[in-house]
């Protein structure tokens, strides 16, 4: 008797998610398996989704769903709102509610990472070890309560295997249908020795590697063709003038010569130019568009457990994860990142009708010319971002004077380089030598050229350096205090006691290479916080169960906050069971927001091209190349260009806060189905956010306090800094369905859904504004951090999977499901239209049936659907943030165990 009461109260221990479901566990007594992989029990899974609602995803299920990368769970769950990974080096994020990034929180064990080093307020989902993941447990409710900051829109928990034996390689291969890139290839291994029980100690390691190729537009041209986009009242041509090979140019001299580029009347110069508007070539994006960027991961995960005594275990894991990044852009620009322009002189052979061979054009007397180059053969611009995250962890855990206890020490770095990979070069030289002659900005180069191109290249250099820590020490420790009818009352007491650092540095590179046009800077911040809290798990009768939680946090450098949650579960019979919560939540701005890199200019520019609402002035400027520069003005540098934009840190931030709560049903109507209904609602004060990039376009006289200029009126920039905006209201409802029937001939079958459905999400930009509902169209909302792309807040998402398994074989089709969105519609009124509801299935079979081999063979996205078509401005064509490009793909792995 008193070992099944030890080993009871040993499931209140206050870590990961069973810290917000501790009392209510308690009464249910699961073991964690039965939590997390539900076999059709109802009342067992009546018990283990307690209070709060979780949702648990296996290991072996992201297998059986043919998934290679942590971002395909990512963008697979109904309560995400994430963005594809892109080009960002900050890696893949998860969005839970479409709250923000950094209001989620990714524990690895229960415990913190260092954060991306950059923003230092997010965790980059690369750099966790998926071969050594058993299961993913989702929190779906606000718990700042529980773990303190980020936690306003819930928790997400990676949980490593607790201990494993023997060996196991696994190979595994994404393989496109259609010709081009984007294939993924993928490597793990996993070694352990030691039983655990017998033994009394374990040990284990994983490394798992994974390469993904580049995905070139042109792969996938049908999706940014001419006549798509021509569709959607964003044709090609009505593009004129901007960066091409060869280059167009202008005479400043002459305010009246309209911008031409000599071999327009030969169609320019392919690969890299095709003919625009008004005389003038423009970039082929077909040829540097990128659909799918290149990436590698490595990570690393080893762990090792001793069991001290039957009540005391020791462990220590280390993980080390390693995501590489390859960003890339069309070739470097003759516009140097200081503003200087490049005139080239009639002195140079290159001049049109020149010795050099340019053909001559109509109006060209001799005068200087501004000339706008992509340097083609330099080769596309590409940036290599490295992130590198370490964590050492140590537990002890066990019984001490009547009280489970269990402590741990978590010391982690982040380091994160951008590097200059390829096609860089230095631009005041590149001006140089457009000026002195050695460069042809109109055709391929000489050997004299080339020359010069080698040797002014920055490839390989550092652009910028950034570092995040987090060293931290938890306690918690729990025990039953006193006995009522319905069961015992548990009480839990915990400390928290970290350390936050973050370190910035741009380096002087950002002056010379002309697509980093930042400027060297130094952001340093830490910040010390510390946390006393308390759960009490009180079991007012057998059939209610009331959970009570309240935590403290003192932050070095904003005080004080006190955040309390209440949670019940009422069970009146086995058929039905109620749940709710109540919490209040806050999130201290990022050691970045507040201490990060601050200058008095432009740091960078915008995300997508726009016209200068001044000085490119238009009847409609949230539609870039639709304005007309003022007399005197050259169009290519304040019309459809990306314009200079600060952003930084803001010294005068303050946290923000939230209430929220849940309210559910969890029903078992029939034998083996259970069926669960929660509605979950996030009011949110005193935003931190960056304002969305189109805002300050849909409405530029509002926001006309932002674009800071000159004497003149040209623009320095945009001020996009982070900033404590409105409010914001997110709600909806939850819907979870299981069914498993099993045949006495054919198997076992099983039905699960799992989808969300939006009741509000109403965003507000300023204090007592406007709240603008952001449901199922492009509205105000912005992922801030880590993209100027607004967030995708569908009405209704699910995934719905159907397995079957008998024997050796398994079987799995699964459908991911949004409904349709109404598109930006800014375009010209015969091309307002909506977004088509988006469904994509993926099938994996698995065979177990020969010696020691496990194999997987399935097809992604089976019908081969492309992705929604959209005008909306940050995209080309189509929605590249929700949906994938790659159409069907062979999944095909294979794991041999020795």
């Amino acid at each position: 008797m008193q070992t099944s009461k030890k080993s009871q109260m040993k499931q209140l221990t206050l870590s990961a998610i069973t810290l917000a479901v501790l009392g209510l566990m308690q009464q249910a007594a699961a073991q964690e398996p039965l939590r997390v992989e539900v076999t059709g029990s109802s009342i067992k899974r009546l018990a283990s989704e307690a209070s709060l609602p979780i949702t648990a995803v296996s290991g072996d299920e992201m297998e059986k769903r043919g998934m290679t990368t942590l971002a395909d769970l990512m963008m697979a769950l109904p309560q995400s709102n994430s963005l594809a990974p892109s080009n960002a080096g900050s890696g893949t994020n998860i969005n839970l509610r479409g709250l923000g990034v950094n209001r989620t929180l990714v524990l690895l064990n229960g415990r913190r990472l260092a954060n991306e080093a950059i923003a230092d307020g997010y965790a980059n989902l690369d750099v966790i070890p998926m071969s050594a993941i058993a299961r993913v447990e989702i929190l779906n409710d606000g718990a700042s309560s529980i773990y303190g900051s980020d936690a306003i829109g819930g928790v997400v928990n990676f949980i490593t295997k607790r201990d494993y034996q023997g060996v196991a390689i696994t190979a595994q291969a994404l393989l496109p249908q259609r010709d081009g890139g984007g294939d993924e290839k993928r490597f793990s291994f996993i070694a352990g020795a030691g039983d655990l029980q017998k033994d009394g100690w374990n040990v284990y390691a994983t490394l798992d590697g994974l390469r993904r190729s580049r995905l070139a537009a042109s792969d996938r041209s049908e999706l940014t063709s001419v006549d798509l986009l021509t569709s959607i009242g964003r044709a090609p041509s009505l593009v004129s003038g901007g960066f091409a090979t060869p280059a167009n140019f202008t005479i400043p001299s002459n305010k009246n010569f309209a911008a031409a580029n000599p071999y327009y009347g030969s169609s320019c110069l392919a690969p890299y130019s095709i003919q625009g508007g008004k005389n003038t070539c423009v970039i082929d994006n077909s040829t540097y568009n990128t659909a799918i960027y290149g990436r590698e991961q490595l990570t690393f995960f080893a762990k090792a457990t001793k069991k001290i005594s039957e009540d005391h275990t020791f462990s220590v894991d280390y993980s080390r994860g390693e995501a590489e990044i390859f960003g890339t852009k069309v070739p470097t620009t003759s516009l140097a990142a200081n503003g200087v322009t490049a005139l080239l002189p009639s002195t140079s052979k290159w001049y049109p009708g020149g010795s050099g061979g340019v053909p001559a054009v109509a109006g060209v007397t001799g005068a200087p010319l501004l000339v706008t180059w992509s340097v083609g053969e330099a080769g596309m611009y590409i940036t290599r971002d490295v992130q590198t995250n370490q964590r050492l962890n140590f537990t002890d855990e066990g019984e001490i004077g009547g009280w489970d206890y269990k402590a741990g020490l978590v010391i982690g770095v982040s380091d994160r380089v951008g590097y200059l990979h390829a096609g860089s070069l230095d631009g005041p030289k590149l001006l140089t030598g457009i000026t002195n002659g050695t460069l042809n900005p109109f055709g391929l180069q000489d050997a004299t050229g080339k020359a010069y191109l080698d040797s002014i290249s920055l490839n390989g250099q550092k652009l910028r350096v950034s570092k995040s820590t987090f060293t931290g020490l938890e306690f918690t420790m729990n025990k039953p205090i006193m006995k009522l009818s319905a069961g015992e009352v548990g009480l839990a007491l915990g400390a928290d006691f970290h350390r936050d650092t973050t370190e910035d540095v741009k380096t002087d590179l950002g002056l010379l290479a002309t697509y980093a046009a930042s400027s060297p800077s130094r952001g340093q911040g830490a910040r010390n916080v510390a946390a006393l809290f308390a759960e009490l798990d009180i079991p007012v009768s057998k059939e209610l169960n009331v959970n009570l939680a309240v935590r403290d946090d003192h932050f070095s450098d904003f005080g004080n906050t006190i955040n309390p949650k209440a949670s019940f579960r009422y069970q009146p019979n086995s058929t039905i069971m109620f749940r709710g919560s109540a919490n209040t939540g806050f999130r201290a701005p990022t050691l970045f927001d507040r201490y990060g890199y601050r200058l008095p200019g432009a740091t960078t520019t915008t995300a997508a091209a726009w016209d200068d609402p001044l000085q490119c002035p238009s009847a409609t400027p949230a539609i870039a190349n639709t304005g007309k520069p003022l007399p005197g003005l050259v169009a290519a540098t304040v019309c459809n260009v990306k314009l200079p934009r600060q952003t930084g840190s803001n010294a005068e931030l303050i946290p923000e806060t939230s209430v929220g709560g849940t309210l559910g049903v969890v029903i078992e109507p029939m034998k083996n189905l259970t069926v669960s209904f929660d509605y979950w609602r996030v009011n949110m004060d005193k935003m931190l956010a960056n304002l969305p990039e189109q805002v300050y376009f849909t409405d530029p006289t509002k926001y006309a306090n932002l674009f800071v200029r000159d004497e003149t009126g040209k623009l320095l920039y945009i001020k996009n800094t982070t900033m404590n905006l409105g409010g914001q209201k997110a709600a909806g409802i939850d819907v979870a369905s299981n069914y498993t029937f099993p045949t006495a001939d054919l198997g076992t079958f099983k039905l699960q859904l799992n989808g969300t459905y939006l009741t509000q999400f109403d965003n507000q930009l300023e204090k007592g504004g406007d709240f603008v509902s952001n449901i199922g169209r492009f509205g105000l909302a912005s992922n801030g951090t880590t993209s100027s792309l607004p967030i995708i807040t569908f009405r209704w998402k699910h995934n719905l999977a159907l397995s079957w398994s008998k024997g050796d074989w398994n079987t799995q089709l699964t459908q991911n499901y949004n409904t349709g969105y109404h598109d930006q519609n800014l375009v010209a009124a015969q091309y307002y239209r909506d977004i088509k509801p988006y469904t994509m299935y993926n099938f994996t079979m698995t065979y177990k049936g020969f010696k020691n081999i496990t194999i997987v063979l399935g097809v992604n996205n089976l019908f081969d659907v492309n992705p929604p078509v959209t005008n909306h401005s940050g995209y080309t064509g189509y929605l590249s943030s929700a949906a994938s490009p790659l159409g069907r793909a062979f999944n095909t792995r294979f794991t041999y165990t020795f």
